[in-house]
Protein backbone atom coordinates (compact mmCIF):
# COMPACT_ATOMS: atom_id res chain seq x y z
CA UNK A 1 0.00 0.00 0.00
CA UNK A 2 2.80 2.43 0.92
CA UNK A 3 4.65 1.66 -2.30
CA UNK A 4 1.54 2.30 -4.40
CA UNK A 5 0.79 5.56 -2.53
CA UNK A 6 4.30 6.78 -3.39
CA UNK A 7 3.88 5.73 -7.03
CA UNK A 8 0.41 7.31 -7.39
CA UNK A 9 1.38 10.87 -8.53
CA UNK A 10 3.64 9.52 -11.30
CA UNK A 11 1.04 6.93 -12.26
CA UNK A 12 -1.67 9.59 -12.56
CA UNK A 13 0.42 11.52 -15.09
CA UNK A 14 -0.19 8.70 -17.61
CA UNK A 15 -3.82 8.19 -16.56
CA UNK A 16 -6.83 9.58 -18.42
CA UNK A 17 -9.67 8.28 -16.24
CA UNK A 18 -9.65 7.48 -12.53
CA UNK A 19 -12.29 4.97 -11.46
CA UNK A 20 -12.48 5.38 -7.71
CA UNK A 21 -14.43 2.59 -6.06
CA UNK A 22 -16.28 3.07 -2.79
CA UNK A 23 -18.70 0.85 -0.90
CA UNK A 24 -22.33 2.01 -1.00
CA UNK A 25 -22.76 0.85 2.61
CA UNK A 26 -19.88 3.11 3.73
CA UNK A 27 -19.96 5.98 1.21
CA UNK A 28 -18.18 8.39 3.58
CA UNK A 29 -15.98 6.01 5.55
CA UNK A 30 -14.58 4.63 2.27
CA UNK A 31 -13.36 8.09 1.18
CA UNK A 32 -9.57 7.81 1.33
CA UNK A 33 -7.72 11.06 2.05
CA UNK A 34 -4.49 9.70 0.54
CA UNK A 35 -6.24 9.11 -2.77
CA UNK A 36 -8.36 12.27 -2.49
CA UNK A 37 -5.38 14.63 -2.27
CA UNK A 38 -3.51 13.01 -5.17
CA UNK A 39 -6.59 12.92 -7.44
CA UNK A 40 -7.50 16.54 -6.71
CA UNK A 41 -3.93 17.63 -7.51
CA UNK A 42 -4.04 15.64 -10.78
CA UNK A 43 -7.28 17.33 -11.82
CA UNK A 44 -5.92 20.79 -10.97
CA UNK A 45 -2.81 20.13 -13.06
CA UNK A 46 -5.05 19.05 -15.97
CA UNK A 47 -7.14 22.20 -15.58
CA UNK A 48 -10.33 20.44 -14.52
CA UNK A 49 -10.54 22.06 -11.08
CA UNK A 50 -9.94 25.75 -10.44
CA UNK A 51 -6.79 26.11 -8.35
CA UNK A 52 -8.38 28.46 -5.80
CA UNK A 53 -12.02 27.43 -5.34
CA UNK A 54 -11.84 23.66 -5.82
CA UNK A 55 -14.88 23.90 -8.10
CA UNK A 56 -14.92 22.57 -11.68
CA UNK A 57 -13.00 24.80 -14.10
CA UNK A 58 -14.68 26.18 -17.25
CA UNK A 59 -15.47 23.36 -19.70
CA UNK A 60 -13.16 24.74 -22.40
CA UNK A 61 -10.10 24.90 -20.14
CA UNK A 62 -7.90 21.82 -20.48
CA UNK A 63 -10.64 19.92 -22.29
CA UNK A 64 -8.25 18.63 -24.99
CA UNK A 65 -6.66 16.16 -22.55
CA UNK A 66 -8.81 13.36 -21.12
CA UNK A 67 -9.18 13.80 -17.38
CA UNK A 68 -12.22 12.17 -15.82
CA UNK A 69 -12.81 11.19 -12.22
CA UNK A 70 -15.67 8.70 -11.85
CA UNK A 71 -16.67 7.69 -8.33
CA UNK A 72 -18.31 4.27 -8.48
CA UNK A 73 -20.40 3.19 -5.51
CA UNK A 74 -20.30 -0.58 -5.62
CA UNK A 75 -22.82 -2.98 -4.03
CA UNK A 76 -25.81 -0.72 -4.63
CA UNK A 77 -28.03 -3.76 -4.10
CA UNK A 78 -27.01 -3.78 -0.42
CA UNK A 79 -28.53 -0.37 0.39
CA UNK A 80 -32.21 0.64 0.18
CA UNK A 81 -33.22 1.91 -3.25
CA UNK A 82 -35.16 4.86 -1.80
CA UNK A 83 -31.92 6.51 -0.67
CA UNK A 84 -29.93 6.37 -3.93
CA UNK A 85 -31.29 9.51 -5.62
CA UNK A 86 -31.32 11.68 -2.45
CA UNK A 87 -27.75 10.53 -1.78
CA UNK A 88 -26.66 11.38 -5.32
CA UNK A 89 -28.10 14.91 -5.01
CA UNK A 90 -26.62 15.37 -1.55
CA UNK A 91 -23.13 14.32 -2.73
CA UNK A 92 -23.23 16.57 -5.80
CA UNK A 93 -24.22 19.53 -3.62
CA UNK A 94 -21.04 19.00 -1.56
CA UNK A 95 -18.71 17.57 -4.24
CA UNK A 96 -19.70 19.23 -7.55
CA UNK A 97 -16.60 17.93 -9.38
CA UNK A 98 -17.55 14.28 -8.78
CA UNK A 99 -19.11 12.12 -11.48
CA UNK A 100 -21.14 9.50 -9.62
CA UNK A 101 -22.15 6.01 -10.70
CA UNK A 102 -23.99 3.30 -8.73
CA UNK A 103 -23.38 -0.33 -9.56
CA UNK A 104 -23.63 -3.91 -8.46
CA UNK A 105 -21.33 -6.45 -10.07
CA UNK A 106 -24.27 -8.89 -10.00
CA UNK A 107 -26.22 -6.69 -12.41
CA UNK A 108 -24.85 -6.97 -15.99
CA UNK A 109 -26.70 -3.80 -17.05
CA UNK A 110 -24.65 -1.80 -14.51
CA UNK A 111 -21.38 -3.17 -15.90
CA UNK A 112 -22.57 -2.48 -19.45
CA UNK A 113 -23.53 1.11 -18.56
CA UNK A 114 -20.13 1.73 -16.96
CA UNK A 115 -18.38 0.25 -19.99
CA UNK A 116 -20.39 2.56 -22.26
CA UNK A 117 -19.41 5.52 -20.08
CA UNK A 118 -15.70 4.73 -20.53
CA UNK A 119 -16.12 4.20 -24.27
CA UNK A 120 -17.94 7.54 -24.58
CA UNK A 121 -15.05 9.31 -22.82
CA UNK A 122 -12.64 7.73 -25.33
CA UNK A 123 -14.82 8.81 -28.26
CA UNK A 124 -14.91 12.38 -26.95
CA UNK A 125 -11.12 12.47 -27.51
CA UNK A 126 -10.60 10.85 -30.95
CA UNK A 127 -7.09 12.34 -31.21
CA UNK A 128 -5.90 10.20 -28.29
CA UNK A 129 -4.58 6.81 -29.49
CA UNK A 130 -5.92 5.07 -26.35
CA UNK A 131 -7.64 5.71 -23.04
CA UNK A 132 -5.86 4.64 -19.85
CA UNK A 133 -8.00 3.93 -16.80
CA UNK A 134 -6.68 3.57 -13.25
CA UNK A 135 -8.90 1.75 -10.76
CA UNK A 136 -8.29 2.79 -7.15
CA UNK A 137 -10.01 2.36 -3.81
CA UNK A 138 -9.82 0.76 -0.42
CA UNK A 139 -9.05 -2.94 0.13
CA UNK A 140 -11.74 -5.46 -0.82
CA UNK A 141 -14.03 -2.91 -2.46
CA UNK A 142 -14.26 -4.97 -5.67
CA UNK A 143 -11.65 -3.45 -8.03
CA UNK A 144 -10.41 -6.72 -9.56
CA UNK A 145 -13.95 -8.09 -9.89
CA UNK A 146 -15.01 -4.92 -11.70
CA UNK A 147 -12.15 -5.12 -14.20
CA UNK A 148 -12.86 -8.76 -14.97
CA UNK A 149 -16.53 -7.89 -15.58
CA UNK A 150 -15.70 -4.86 -17.77
CA UNK A 151 -13.28 -6.95 -19.83
CA UNK A 152 -15.89 -9.67 -20.27
CA UNK A 153 -18.42 -7.15 -21.65
CA UNK A 154 -16.01 -4.98 -23.65
CA UNK A 155 -14.08 -7.70 -25.51
CA UNK A 156 -16.12 -9.79 -28.00
CA UNK A 157 -16.06 -13.55 -27.59
CA UNK A 158 -15.04 -15.63 -24.55
CA UNK A 159 -12.43 -13.97 -22.33
CA UNK A 160 -10.44 -15.57 -19.56
CA UNK A 161 -10.55 -14.19 -16.04
CA UNK A 162 -7.54 -11.88 -16.06
CA UNK A 163 -7.28 -10.94 -12.38
CA UNK A 164 -7.54 -13.06 -9.25
CA UNK A 165 -10.20 -12.06 -6.73
CA UNK A 166 -10.81 -12.79 -3.05
CA UNK A 167 -13.39 -12.07 -0.35
CA UNK A 168 -10.56 -11.00 1.97
CA UNK A 169 -8.52 -7.78 1.70
CA UNK A 170 -4.94 -7.66 0.48
CA UNK A 171 -4.87 -10.10 -2.48
CA UNK A 172 -3.77 -7.47 -5.05
CA UNK A 173 -0.28 -6.38 -3.97
CA UNK A 174 1.11 -4.62 -7.04
CA UNK A 175 -0.02 -2.58 -10.03
CA UNK A 176 -1.34 -4.99 -12.65
CA UNK A 177 -0.16 -5.05 -16.23
CA UNK A 178 -2.46 -3.16 -18.58
CA UNK A 179 -5.75 -4.91 -19.14
CA UNK A 180 -7.61 -4.30 -22.40
CA UNK A 181 -11.26 -3.35 -21.81
CA UNK A 182 -12.26 -2.27 -25.32
CA UNK A 183 -10.85 -2.72 -28.82
CA UNK A 184 -12.58 0.11 -30.69
CA UNK A 185 -11.89 2.58 -29.22
CA UNK A 186 -8.86 1.26 -27.36
CA UNK A 187 -9.38 1.36 -23.58
CA UNK A 188 -6.84 -0.08 -21.14
CA UNK A 189 -6.99 -0.30 -17.36
CA UNK A 190 -4.67 -0.88 -14.41
CA UNK A 191 -5.70 -2.63 -11.21
CA UNK A 192 -4.07 -1.36 -8.02
CA UNK A 193 -3.58 -2.54 -4.44
CA UNK A 194 -6.21 -1.33 -2.02
CA UNK A 195 -5.09 1.74 -0.10
CA UNK A 196 -6.13 1.76 3.54
CA UNK A 197 -7.16 4.95 5.34
CA UNK A 198 -4.01 6.66 6.65
CA UNK A 199 -5.65 7.02 10.08
CA UNK A 200 -9.04 5.84 11.32
CA UNK A 201 -9.46 8.69 13.82
CA UNK A 202 -9.31 9.20 17.56
CA UNK A 203 -11.67 7.97 20.24
CA UNK A 204 -15.12 6.56 19.56
CA UNK A 205 -15.23 7.86 15.97
CA UNK A 206 -12.03 6.06 15.04
CA UNK A 207 -13.16 2.88 16.77
CA UNK A 208 -16.49 2.99 14.92
CA UNK A 209 -14.77 3.41 11.54
CA UNK A 210 -12.62 0.38 12.26
CA UNK A 211 -15.62 -1.78 13.18
CA UNK A 212 -17.48 -0.69 10.03
CA UNK A 213 -14.53 -1.61 7.82
CA UNK A 214 -14.08 -4.95 9.60
CA UNK A 215 -17.76 -5.80 9.01
CA UNK A 216 -17.44 -5.29 5.24
CA UNK A 217 -14.05 -7.10 5.29
CA UNK A 218 -12.22 -3.90 4.37
CA UNK A 219 -9.74 -4.75 7.12
CA UNK A 220 -9.14 -8.10 8.78
CA UNK A 221 -11.95 -8.89 11.18
CA UNK A 222 -9.49 -10.73 13.45
CA UNK A 223 -8.37 -7.32 14.71
CA UNK A 224 -11.71 -7.01 16.52
CA UNK A 225 -13.63 -9.10 19.02
CA UNK A 226 -16.37 -10.85 17.06
CA UNK A 227 -19.01 -10.08 19.71
CA UNK A 228 -18.18 -6.36 19.34
CA UNK A 229 -18.76 -6.69 15.58
CA UNK A 230 -22.06 -8.46 16.24
CA UNK A 231 -23.14 -5.75 18.70
CA UNK A 232 -22.50 -2.98 16.20
CA UNK A 233 -24.20 -4.92 13.40
CA UNK A 234 -27.26 -5.44 15.62
CA UNK A 235 -27.37 -1.70 16.34
CA UNK A 236 -27.15 -0.81 12.64
CA UNK A 237 -29.84 -3.27 11.59
CA UNK A 238 -32.12 -1.72 14.21
CA UNK A 239 -31.46 1.73 12.71
CA UNK A 240 -31.98 0.55 9.13
CA UNK A 241 -35.40 -0.85 9.90
CA UNK A 242 -36.69 0.20 13.34
CA UNK A 243 -40.02 -1.61 12.92
CA UNK A 244 -38.86 -5.00 11.61
CA UNK A 245 -35.06 -5.47 11.60
CA UNK A 246 -33.73 -8.06 9.15
CA UNK A 247 -32.34 -10.29 11.92
CA UNK A 248 -35.84 -11.16 13.18
CA UNK A 249 -36.10 -13.77 10.41
CA UNK A 250 -33.36 -15.71 12.25
CA UNK A 251 -35.31 -15.94 15.51
CA UNK A 252 -38.59 -17.62 16.54
CA UNK A 253 -41.78 -15.95 15.33
CA UNK A 254 -42.48 -14.65 18.83
CA UNK A 255 -39.17 -12.74 19.01
CA UNK A 256 -39.12 -8.93 19.00
CA UNK A 257 -36.45 -6.37 18.17
CA UNK A 258 -33.79 -5.93 20.82
CA UNK A 259 -30.77 -3.71 21.44
CA UNK A 260 -29.18 -6.20 23.85
CA UNK A 261 -26.57 -8.17 21.91
CA UNK A 262 -26.17 -10.82 24.63
CA UNK A 263 -29.90 -11.47 24.65
CA UNK A 264 -29.93 -11.65 20.85
CA UNK A 265 -26.93 -13.99 20.61
CA UNK A 266 -28.41 -16.21 23.32
CA UNK A 267 -31.65 -16.55 21.31
CA UNK A 268 -29.70 -17.14 18.08
CA UNK A 269 -27.46 -19.80 19.65
CA UNK A 270 -30.55 -21.58 21.01
CA UNK A 271 -32.25 -21.45 17.60
CA UNK A 272 -29.17 -22.82 15.81
CA UNK A 273 -28.35 -25.42 18.48
CA UNK A 274 -24.92 -23.92 19.16
CA UNK A 275 -23.96 -25.33 22.56
CA UNK A 276 -20.73 -25.70 24.44
CA UNK A 277 -19.82 -28.78 26.47
CA UNK A 278 -22.18 -28.85 29.41
CA UNK A 279 -25.10 -27.36 27.48
CA UNK A 280 -24.08 -23.69 27.76
CA UNK A 281 -25.02 -21.63 24.71
CA UNK A 282 -22.03 -20.66 22.55
CA UNK A 283 -22.42 -16.90 22.06
CA UNK A 284 -19.07 -16.42 20.28
CA UNK A 285 -19.93 -19.04 17.67
CA UNK A 286 -23.36 -17.43 17.21
CA UNK A 287 -21.68 -14.01 16.71
CA UNK A 288 -19.42 -15.43 13.98
CA UNK A 289 -22.45 -17.01 12.29
CA UNK A 290 -24.44 -13.74 12.54
CA UNK A 291 -21.72 -11.66 10.84
CA UNK A 292 -21.28 -14.27 8.11
CA UNK A 293 -25.08 -14.44 7.57
CA UNK A 294 -25.21 -10.67 7.11
CA UNK A 295 -22.39 -10.73 4.53
CA UNK A 296 -23.89 -13.65 2.61
CA UNK A 297 -27.64 -13.04 2.86
CA UNK A 298 -28.61 -10.46 5.45
CA UNK A 299 -27.22 -7.51 3.53
CA UNK A 300 -29.79 -8.06 0.80
CA UNK A 301 -32.55 -8.50 3.38
CA UNK A 302 -31.65 -5.26 5.18
CA UNK A 303 -31.55 -3.41 1.84
CA UNK A 304 -35.28 -3.97 1.47
CA UNK A 305 -35.99 -1.82 4.54
CA UNK A 306 -38.63 0.84 3.82
CA UNK A 307 -38.28 4.50 4.73
CA UNK A 308 -39.82 4.99 8.16
CA UNK A 309 -42.72 7.47 8.09
CA UNK A 310 -42.99 7.83 11.88
CA UNK A 311 -41.84 11.18 13.21
CA UNK A 312 -38.98 11.19 15.78
CA UNK A 313 -37.91 7.68 14.72
CA UNK A 314 -34.20 7.00 14.24
CA UNK A 315 -33.61 5.94 10.63
CA UNK A 316 -30.49 5.22 8.60
CA UNK A 317 -29.18 4.45 5.13
CA UNK A 318 -26.12 2.26 4.86
CA UNK A 319 -23.81 2.45 7.86
CA UNK A 320 -22.72 6.10 7.47
CA UNK A 321 -26.06 7.91 7.58
CA UNK A 322 -28.37 8.19 10.55
CA UNK A 323 -30.97 10.80 11.45
CA UNK A 324 -34.18 11.44 13.36
CA UNK A 325 -37.21 11.49 11.08
CA UNK A 326 -39.08 14.80 11.21
CA UNK A 327 -42.03 15.94 9.17
CA UNK A 328 -41.64 19.56 8.08
CA UNK A 329 -44.72 21.02 6.49
CA UNK A 330 -44.59 20.82 2.71
CA UNK A 331 -41.39 18.71 2.62
CA UNK A 332 -41.72 15.35 0.90
CA UNK A 333 -39.78 12.26 1.99
CA UNK A 334 -37.00 12.42 -0.66
CA UNK A 335 -36.34 16.10 0.15
CA UNK A 336 -36.18 15.31 3.88
CA UNK A 337 -33.78 12.41 3.27
CA UNK A 338 -31.55 14.57 1.05
CA UNK A 339 -31.44 17.31 3.69
CA UNK A 340 -30.53 14.83 6.42
CA UNK A 341 -27.84 13.29 4.23
CA UNK A 342 -26.36 16.72 3.48
CA UNK A 343 -26.17 17.36 7.23
CA UNK A 344 -24.33 14.05 7.73
CA UNK A 345 -21.89 14.86 4.91
CA UNK A 346 -21.29 18.34 6.35
CA UNK A 347 -20.45 16.83 9.75
CA UNK A 348 -18.01 14.48 8.03
CA UNK A 349 -16.35 17.44 6.25
CA UNK A 350 -16.09 19.41 9.50
CA UNK A 351 -14.41 16.44 11.18
CA UNK A 352 -12.02 16.16 8.26
CA UNK A 353 -11.15 19.88 8.39
CA UNK A 354 -10.57 19.68 12.13
CA UNK A 355 -8.01 16.93 11.62
CA UNK A 356 -10.05 13.94 12.74
CA UNK A 357 -8.29 11.91 10.06
CA UNK A 358 -4.76 12.84 11.11
CA UNK A 359 -2.84 10.94 13.78
CA UNK A 360 -0.45 12.47 16.31
CA UNK A 361 2.45 10.88 14.41
CA UNK A 362 1.29 12.47 11.15
CA UNK A 363 0.90 15.87 12.86
CA UNK A 364 4.48 15.64 14.20
CA UNK A 365 5.76 14.61 10.76
CA UNK A 366 3.98 17.55 9.12
CA UNK A 367 5.34 19.99 11.73
CA UNK A 368 8.86 18.62 11.19
CA UNK A 369 8.54 18.97 7.40
CA UNK A 370 7.30 22.56 7.77
CA UNK A 371 10.22 23.37 10.09
CA UNK A 372 12.72 21.94 7.58
CA UNK A 373 11.05 23.85 4.73
CA UNK A 374 11.32 27.15 6.66
CA UNK A 375 14.99 26.48 7.45
CA UNK A 376 15.74 25.78 3.78
CA UNK A 377 13.88 28.93 2.72
CA UNK A 378 16.00 31.02 5.11
CA UNK A 379 19.16 29.41 3.77
CA UNK A 380 18.16 30.18 0.18
CA UNK A 381 17.36 33.78 1.14
CA UNK A 382 20.80 34.23 2.71
CA UNK A 383 22.51 32.80 -0.38
CA UNK A 384 20.54 35.14 -2.65
CA UNK A 385 21.45 38.10 -0.41
CA UNK A 386 25.17 37.33 -0.68
CA UNK A 387 24.95 37.34 -4.46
Amino acid sequence: MDKFARMLPALLRRTDVVLELRDSRLPLTSINETLEGAIQKWRRERGRIAATSGLPAPASYGAATPCERIVVFNKRDLVPEWGLEPFRRAMLSKFPDHRLFFASWHRPRDIKALNEMLVSVAKEHPHAPELNVLVVGMPNVGKSTLLNALRNIGIPGPTAKALRTSSQPGLTRAISTRLKLSIDPLVYAYDSPGVMLPFLGRGDKGAERGVKLALIAGIKEGLYDVEALAAYLLYRLNVLNPRSPAYLQLLPDTATATADVLEFLDQLAARLGMLKRGGERDLSRAAVWFVKWWRDEGGLASASAPLSPASQTRQGWGFDFEWTVDARSGEDAPAMVQRKMEECIERYLVERREGAGVSVTQEKKKAREEKIAKRMAKTRARLVGRR
